[in-house]
């Protein structure tokens, strides 16, 4: 458990200096002439320290400076990204009709502007309209632990199987009510494969054909695949790389899921244990945040977030085991 071991506040005739030290042995300071921003800026970081010290977050220094940084900047930085603080909850954990449990990742069809949600247990894909109504259940037959879920055009969706860590292509058209997983495409990641810790989060950046893949924790990755699924006339040619100096930038516990963002070509992270989404820019660098923890609109916390998508106009979209559905928009005006 981190906590505070000093908080320093010193005035004089020239400077006002904030100087915040952890038991980790991070160490903040700014040095400013203006002492109102001082004073803001101690309000700020303090603050950020209580509310991650009682979310119970391992990554107490890199979020409490995250969160300063994100007040410092918010000038500059709302006006070139989505700006997730000015986002609030507009629908509060109604619960979908029709599953019972497990519900997990999420995606969204430009296509037939609905949503489409995955339960690993029993595995079955839910579309979804924008207000939460339960449209129709597909079963999955053949899949081991289905656990997230993205659309990538023309009907096609990709289904991320995580215990076995297994990407598998596959087609849902109008009148689809069943998928057997047998002879359709499939790709092994193969990354510490067993266990509870593998493929979590997809995301899909359509211009580059990239598919951004999230391991779970332990640690915490993101892949970037390209070639799959693949055309069968083509010769087959999948690169997997990845970004380790942004994955060690993201100050969460764990990745539940993932979305990329056309207009602004962001991904945002989701992490249920972190109780944050976090909108992370093409450098691979943190931007903003929101958080799940209560407030923003929401009655409580979100109890177990594992699925993360956005509309043509940006609406937010969440799903939270066992069945419960999330909407969030940004405050008009903005």
């Amino acid at each position: 458990m981190f906590f505070l071991q000093s908080g320093d506040w010193r005035l004089n005739r020239h400077f006002a200096k904030l100087q915040l030290k952890v038991d980790y042995g991070g160490e903040f300071a700014l040095k400013t002439r203006d002492k109102t921003v001082a004073a803001l800026a101690a309000i700020a970081v303090l603050a950020s320290a209580a509310f991650t010290l009682a979310d119970g977050s391992l990554h107490f220094p890199s979020r409490t400076l995250f969160h300063f940084r994100e007040w410092r900047h918010a000038q500059e930085w709302k006006d070139r990204s989505l700006w997730l603080p000015d986002y609030r909850a507009t629908l509060d954990a109604l619960a979908i009709e029709g599953v019972d449990g497990n519900l997990s990742g999420l995606t969204w069809n430009g296509d037939t502007k609905t949503l489409f949600a995955v339960v690993n247990r029993p595995a079955r894909i839910v579309e979804l309209s924008t207000g939460g109504e339960t449209l129709r259940m597909i079963d999955l037959f053949g899949f081991d632990d289905p656990e997230a879920l993205e659309y990538i055009g023309d009907g096609r969706f990709i289904v991320a199987d995580e215990r076995v860590q297994r990407l598998v292509s596959v087609d849902i058209g109008p009148e689809t009510r069943e998928i057997r997983a047998e002879g359709l495409q499939r790709l092994a990641i193969g990354q510490g494969a067993g266990g509870n810790k593998g493929l979590e989060g997809l995301a899909w950046d359509p211009v580059n054909g990239k598919l951004y893949v999230a391991k779970e924790r332990a640690p915490v990755r993101i892949y970037e695949i390209t070639g799959f699924p693949h055309d069968p006339n083509m010769t087959l040619d999948i690169e997997v790389t990845g970004n380790r100096t942004r994955d060690d930038r993201l100050f969460v516990s764990d990745i539940s899921g993932l979305y990329f963002n056309r207009q602004y070509r962001h991904l945002l992270a989701l992490s249920h244990e972190s109780r944050l989404v976090i909108e992370v820019d093409e450098s691979g660098c943190p931007i903003s945040s929101l958080s799940l923890a209560g407030g923003q609109g929401l009655s409580q916390s979100i109890p177990q977030a594992e699925g993360i998508a956005m509309d043509d106009r940006n609406n937010l979209y969440v799903v939270s085991e066992p069945n419960l559905f999330y909407v969030f928009r940004k405050k008009t005006g903005e």
